[in-house]
């Protein structure tokens, strides 16, 4: 086991919007299950994922990054769909090298909501994935997209 492994992760949008994952002590398979939430004021622009070790006496360490291809996804939200069956697929992304995606990921109407799962192979390290959900949320008062 590596010992003093610190990770978490940072999610950054071009538009300098950024957020950040707890940090999880002495842990190399860190389960996070936490909501971020970003705004899509251009979703022409990736979202990046960078995975870092802390480190208390200098910069953190990064460990790797993946860039999120959004707009399959924004394309499903436009759709604007109601009423379809829980489950239902809306679209199949297929891995390339503009989404960092590790297989196949489906966007899905999941309980009134359109979300995606994916895996995200990490890039400029070894080896490493990352597993998270998208979901988009109107936010009352917003523009919307």
């Amino acid at each position: 086991m590596i010992r003093g492994l610190h990770p978490h992760v940072g999610l950054q949008r071009l538009n300098f919007q950024k957020l950040k994952t707890r940090v999880m002590k002495k842990n190399i398979n860190p389960e996070w299950n936490e909501d971020l939430t970003l705004s899509v004021a251009d979703p022409e622009l990736p979202i990046k994922l960078t995975v870092y070790d802390k480190d208390k006496f200098s910069l953190d360490d990064k460990m790797g990054d993946a860039d999120i291809d959004i707009k399959p996804f924004l394309e499903a939200v436009k759709m604007h769909l109601v009423n379809l069956p829980s489950g239902t697929i809306i679209q199949r992304v297929q891995p390339n090298r503009q989404n960092c995606l590790a297989e196949e990921s489906c966007i899905i109407w999941q309980d009134g909501k359109v979300v995606q799962d994916m895996y995200l192979r990490l890039k400029n390290v070894e080896s490493g994935e990352v597993e998270l959900q998208l979901q988009w949320i109107d936010i009352p008062g917003s523009r919307g997209i």
